[in-house]
């Protein structure tokens, strides 16, 4: 078994327009999926992310605080996962519930060094 993260890009609910009940909604979809993997054992951890971000770049550690709004896809959140290979990893993504509202899954294999 290895390792894999699953980095989930989307709009936001709120630039969006989904009313309050529609993102409690959407919530209750994300905790039922994590159940699954959970009682499937294969999450490992996984977490939301803020909008707020900042980017350090370059040379000169240049450092630039951006907003969110504007933003045609952003970096929402992550899970860790243990699967057999990519295409069991493909799999389990496919309970990501916002691919409806235009959300993607980017799946990477996490590399292990050895000591």
């Amino acid at each position: 078994m290895k390792d894999f993260m699953l980095i989930f890009m989307s709009q936001s609910y709120e630039s969006q327009g989904l009313s309050p009940d529609e993102m409690q909604a959407r919530m209750g979809k994300w905790f039922t999926w994590q159940q699954k993997m959970a009682a499937d054992g294969v999450v490992k951890n996984g977490n939301a992310l803020h909008e707020q971000r900042r980017h350090i770049s370059g040379p000169d550690r240049v450092v630039s605080d951006l907003a969110a709004t504007g933003v045609k896809e952003l970096v929402g959140g992550y899970y860790v996962v243990t699967a057999r290979d990519l295409e069991h990893a493909s799999e389990i993504a496919q309970g990501y519930p916002d691919y409806d509202l235009g959300g993607t899954v980017e799946i990477r294999e996490v590399m292990v060094f050895d000591n």
